[in-house]
């Protein structure tokens, strides 16, 4: 059967195929939609589906899975690795029951990310193999075979999709759904699943033992492909392979090719290669992971070999197209470089930089924190919407996932006087803010920290947490107290406040600003975009004759004012917060009744 899918859909359907009785993650573009597409394929099907409050959990919540004997998938994005990667790295020795998939998707150009890391590396790093899908058909088709690769070495098995593998649409061929076969028993085996010292150091050689296998398993997989033709070859890994495919075409050069789509390297593919060829280009995106792996093996089998790759000709960050591909073969060949024009649309829009939404409660909680805390304060961040309120002057440090708090913490600590103000998300709270929290109330950290609760993970399309009372599948759970958790990990204030009421959120901020100690603000209002979904009707909100042109209103930077003439006016994108007509001095913007 032939449907037009979305890549992570792809892999939900190979998921569903393969029989998986559990599929845990954490949110994050571009990974996002394999969870979601399960929760909307799975029907009958005795899947368990959840999102958990951190990559770690999700993929130590696999693990227990698997060794239950259920099959299991445990999905984020890259950085989510970095977060998953304690359990990441002795699992490769424990070995699994089931099959295993970690699935993370990297974000070369970081689209929507704090970086551009290359997963291949932690694949490397633990010894798992990796693979690398370079459309929709073929994630389908690796994540089937990684779940039966993962069972036949007893090892995790890590697919890395990349943004645009995730996001692409194409035609994919896929069957039906299967119930999971798992045996629903954990069986007791210390030798083998507890990581002691004892037990590591023989798991360990174990693991090492199976390498020369899973290479002489992966070389004859059909995404390693090799096609000899003239002395001047081209390796090229993942999406990559496509580019180098269709760019040889169009050059019409008669060029080797070997794709690339399973790590570790295909060594005696690559030394086929090498021994045919004169001199060899080698593409891949970001880490030239396959380039090192051919430099080594160019040393033994052809060391007169020209080596092409990175920094020179292929770029070691950003993301890859066609055209760059295309016009690193043609520097390659002598050949005349196509230049890249500007898309049409970038002549006639105007510059549109990441904005808060209009109506968004952040802004109205940035705009009372700064009017409290004032200039000269510290304002650490975090990864969320409200990162984007950098130009509003409170956010100065992003470092990644839940830091904000720690780095307050540390710039207290290292001697900073004036005040500090915090900020992360309710989802980046319950993620990795909580340990954060912990350490500053165990450690006497004068700071205050804002948790900006907008009842949903916004940035990443409105998933669930623990605090929203809803699960990944709709059902209704326990809903975590924010309040309750802020006092139990030692903050001694915790303020609740509403943003959309101005003064009563500035009369908090300012208890929390004097507090000699750790105090905690919780600015909880609905995300703008859930509660427009969910029915709620906007207040109107117009601008009368009374204005006086002080433009105050605009600079509060709300998308739904704009200046008319010498006046303001509310355009249609309003949502009827009315922070507007609070911080007005005029009191010229008022409620439209009736």
């Amino acid at each position: 059967m032939r449907e037009y899918l979305l890549g992570n859909t792809a892999i939900a359907k190979g998921l569903l195929e393969a029989g998986i009785g559990l599929a845990a993650g954490y949110p994050g573009t571009p990974s996002s939609e394999i969870i979601e597409s399960l929760v909307e394929l799975k029907g009958d099907l005795p899947l368990h589906i959840e999102w958990s409050v951190n990559e770690k959990v999700a993929l130590e919540v696999a693990a227990g899975a698997s060794w239950t004997g259920a099959r299991a998938a445990s999905t984020m994005k890259h950085v989510g690795l970095n977060v998953a990667a304690d359990p990441f790295m002795t699992l490769a020795y424990l070995g699994v029951g089931a099959g295993l998939l970690v699935i993370c998707a990297d974000d070369p150009s970081c689209h929507s990310s704090q970086n551009e890391q290359d997963s291949r590396r932690y694949s490397q790093f633990a010894s798992i193999p990796c693979l690398d899908p370079a459309d929709p058909q073929e994630a389908r088709d690796m994540t089937i075979y990684g779940l039966e690769l993962s069972e036949r070495f007893n090892i995790p098995v890590m697919l890395r999709p990349t943004t645009r593998v995730s996001h692409a649409r194409a035609d994919v061929e896929v069957n039906g759904g299967r119930p999971s076969t798992g045996e629903g028993h954990f069986v007791k085996n210390p030798a083998r699943r507890v990581a002691l010292p004892s037990h590591a150091r023989p798991l360990h050689n174990e693991l090492l033992a199976k390498q020369p296998a899973i290479e002489e398993e992966l070389e004859s997989c059909p995404w390693n492909q090799l096609t000899l033709r003239g002395e001047t070859g081209v390796i090229a890994t993942g999406i990559a392979g496509l580019y180098a495919e269709e760019a040889l075409m169009d050059l019409d050069l008669d060029h080797s090719l070997l794709r690339v789509g399973g790590y570790p390297a295909p060594k005696r593919l690559i030394r086929r290669l090498l021994e045919h060829v004169s001199r060899l280009l080698v593409v891949e995106e970001l880490e030239p992971v396959i380039e090192e792996q051919v430099l080594m093996l160019a040393g033994e089998t052809n060391p007169s070999l020209d080596i092409l790759g990175k920094e020179e000709h292929i770029p070691r960050w950003g993301e890859l197209d066609l055209l760059a591909v295309k016009n690193a073969l043609a520097r390659m060949n002598g050949l005349e470089i196509e230049q890249r024009g500007p898309l049409p649309a970038a002549k006639m829009l105007p510059p549109r930089p990441p904005a808060l939404c209009p109506g968004c409660s952040h802004r109205a909680t940035y705009y009372a924190m700064r009017r409290v805390f004032g200039k000269k304060a510290i304002y650490p961040s975090d990864i969320g919407c409200y990162t984007m309120a950098v130009g509003m002057g409170t956010v100065d440090t992003c470092l990644c996932m839940g830091a904000s708090i720690s780095i307050a913490s540390g710039i207290r600590f290292g001697g900073e006087g004036e005040g500090i103000c915090a900020s992360l998300g309710d989802s980046t709270f319950l993620h990795s803010g909580m340990t954060g929290l912990l350490n500053a109330a165990y450690n006497r950290a004068r700071i205050t920290v804002t948790i900006l609760d907008n009842s949903t993970t916004a940035m990443t399309g409105h998933q669930p947490h623990p605090g929203t009372g809803v699960t990944a599948t709709g059902q209704t759970t326990v809903q975590i107290s924010l309040e309750a958790l802020a006092r139990a990990l030692g903050a001694g204030l915790v303020e609740s406040v509403d943003p959309n009421d101005l003064e009563g959120t500035m009369e908090g901020f300012q208890r929390a600003r004097d507090y000699p100690g750790l105090s905690v603000v919780i600015a909880r209002q609905p995300c703008v975009i859930k509660a427009r979904r969910g029915g709620a009707r906007p207040r109107a909100f117009q601008v009368s004759d009374e204005c006086q042109g002080c433009r105050i209103c605009v600079e509060y930077g709300c998308p739904a004012i704009e200046f008319d003439g010498e006046v303001a006016r509310i355009n249609n994108l309003c949502t009827g917060c009315g922070v507007c007509a609070q911080i007005c001095p005029a009191s010229a913007i008022k409620e439209v009744k009736g």
